[in-house]
């Protein structure tokens, strides 16, 4: 049911076919992992198709070793009207053992959309401890970062005329 379950995690074993020239997990293959479990945490909360509008501040903390379990969590911190601030966290570990570490964090936002494409309505978010307050308050800052970001850019995407 939309507007329940505002986060999840998936959990599989790295595979050898996971792994990059240095022998640890590509970085590529965990930016996958990230989008799967944004759509899912995205999914689940509006109860629609979404799509990944942005992905960004992805920290590689630690490296994920071939065999390691992986833990991709994704949690709802910030709802629009039509989008979701899904923040991810990822954690690896030796199988045999309890204990994950953090190996990369970032902040995906998804659109949900219609059978058209087009942005559709998603339940609203409402944090109701410190720390879902305190989540909500960085998505809004990040937000205005962006924003300002995207001015910049803008000097990339549209040289000017001489």
């Amino acid at each position: 049911m939309a507007g329940k379950d505002r986060q999840l995690t998936l959990r599989f074993l790295a595979e050898p076919a996971d792994v990059n020239f240095g022998g640890k997990v590509h970085g590529g293959a965990v930016m996958k992992w990230i989008d799967l479990a944004a759509y899912a945490a995205a999914a689940g909360w509006s109860g629609k198709y979404c799509i990944t509008v942005y992905a960004g501040g992805i920290r590689f903390v630690k490296p994920i070793h071939v065999g390691n379990i992986v833990e991709v969590t994704g949690k709802v911190i910030y709802t629009g009207t039509t989008s979701m601030h899904i923040a991810i966290d990822v954690k690896a570990g030796d199988p045999k053992e309890s204990e994950r570490h953090l190996t990369t964090h970032c902040i995906v936002i998804m659109v949900a959309v219609d059978d058209d494409g087009n942005p559709i309505s998603v339940p609203e978010w409402i944090p109701t401890t410190a720390d879902d307050i305190r989540l909500r308050d960085s998505a809004m800052r990040l937000m205005d970062m962006r924003k300002r970001i995207g001015a910049e850019m803008e000097a990339h995407v549209k040289p000017s005329v001489v």
